[in-house]
């Protein structure tokens, strides 16, 4: 029953029960009214994200992102070549040492006995020979006389010939001895940084364990493990550019200097070392970054060139596969149109589909947000709240596909 009804079977009704009626009718009334007030609809969130025309890859196919991390290209393991007590450590973690510096020190007494020993056995051969030298003359005075019998003169020149040779073998001993002594100090073997510390003072180490590791200063290094799809898009001299998220505004040139033949057994995936060319004293060892591998056979300065023309004339945005929609038989994507934050449906053109990605030829604008995941759940129109994606290199829609170990690859929606 409507409120009209009410009203007119109220209007009906006896005069003391006619007030009583028209006020149930308008509180009815009121109720009904407030019932058929639809609710303000909660503002979605979504998954957005910023692009931008595609700065790298534009020639001779798509360029590859891998993090890196700064390596020296020469390592060693410092350690002692005899065994002892440590007594002494000379650096710490992290210092700065120079090739002939004293790093460590093994308790000497020990060997300073073993040289004191070969000395005094190096004297006494010494005056062996002195004397056996002493006889072998006079047996020739002899001998020349026909004093002596032949083998006397014989016997005496043995004597000789052997006392040198132990004088010989007493003085390679106290070599031996006084080079044990100086192995009971460990020296740097080249300029470079610590890297590590594996023993401390006062244990016992045996000869060959590890002490140190010493980094050593010159060429350096950036490793990256790339996935055995890539290995046919890497060769050796392969030009790359790698930058630093805590160096913000420096690109370094790189070139691929070394591929690992086999894989790593745990991850799978292939060791590949990129040689900085100009690396700078404000890159150090065990910084992170990414390394961008252009197409074999393209130089950085080509690929800059080509990218900034293809920027300014035909703008392309790589996107990932997940952002895009159907508006019919075209593909579209979901733009969140700025102030408003309300969802548009744009049709846009695409060029390729890659493993996660889609190369995006019209249809997109520099700075504007897309939805990249969710697309089947949204309406155009809607009010939403858009917030980054939980890993940004997921989304990476700079121009170069980010590989990660171990990832798996998408498929368009």
């Amino acid at each position: 029953m409507n409120a009209l009804n009410r009203l007119s079977l109220a209007l009906a009704w006896p005069a003391p029960w006619r007030s009583l009626a028209l006020m149930t009718t308008a509180v009815f009334g009121l109720s009904a009214c407030q019932r058929e007030q639809a609710p303000a609809a909660p503002v979605a969130v979504v998954v957005a994200q910023t692009v931008h025309p595609q700065a790298a890859g534009a020639m001779a196919g798509d360029s590859m992102r891998y993090p890196v991390e700064v390596a020296s290209r020469y390592t060693t393991v410092m350690s002692f070549r005899v065994a002892g007590k440590v007594i002494e450590r000379s650096v710490r973690l992290g210092d700065t040492v120079h090739k002939g510096q004293v790093l460590a020190r093994l308790d000497p007494i020990d060997a300073q006995k073993q040289v004191a020993s070969s000395q005094a056995a190096l004297d006494a051969a010494s005056h062996k020979v002195v004397f056996a030298k002493q006889q072998l003359d006079r047996d020739h005075a002899q001998s020349a006389r026909n004093l002596i019998a032949k083998n006397e003169l014989e016997q005496s020149q043995d004597n000789y010939t052997a006392a040198v040779a132990g004088r010989d073998q007493a003085a390679a001993q106290l070599l031996l001895a006084q080079n044990n002594l100086q192995y009971n100090s460990l020296l740097a073997d080249h300029d470079g940084v610590i890297t590590s510390e594996n023993a401390d003072t006062g244990a016992v180490v045996t000869a060959g364990q590890a002490i140190y590791g010493l980094a050593w200063d010159g060429d350096v290094d950036v490793t990256l493990d790339a996935a055995d799809t890539d290995l046919a898009r890497i060769e050796i001299r392969q030009n790359a550019s790698v930058t630093f998220p805590s160096l913000p505004g420096h690109r370094y040139d790189a070139r691929v200097r070394e591929i690992s033949p086999a894989a790593d057994p745990q991850s799978r995936t292939y060791r590949v070392k990129l040689t900085l060319l100009h690396p700078g004293d404000e890159v150090h060892i065990g910084m992170t970054g990414d390394a961008v591998l252009l197409p074999p056979g393209v130089s950085d300065a080509d690929n800059s060139v080509a990218s900034s023309v293809a920027v300014a004339d035909h703008p392309n945005f790589k996107i990932p596969a997940t952002a895009i929609f159907h508006q019919g038989k075209d593909p579209a994507v979901w733009v969140v149109k700025p102030g408003s934050a309300i969802l548009e449906l744009r049709t846009v053109a695409v060029a390729s589909y890659g493993e996660r990605t889609a190369t995006v030829t019209s249809g997109l604008k520099d700075g504007e947000q897309i939805v990249l995941a969710g697309v089947h759940t949204v309406f155009a129109g809607q009010h939403v709240k858009p917030v980054g994606p939980l890993f940004q290199n997921e989304a990476d829609a700079d121009g170069a596909t980010t590989k990660a170990p171990g990832a798996g690859t998408g498929a368009a929606q």
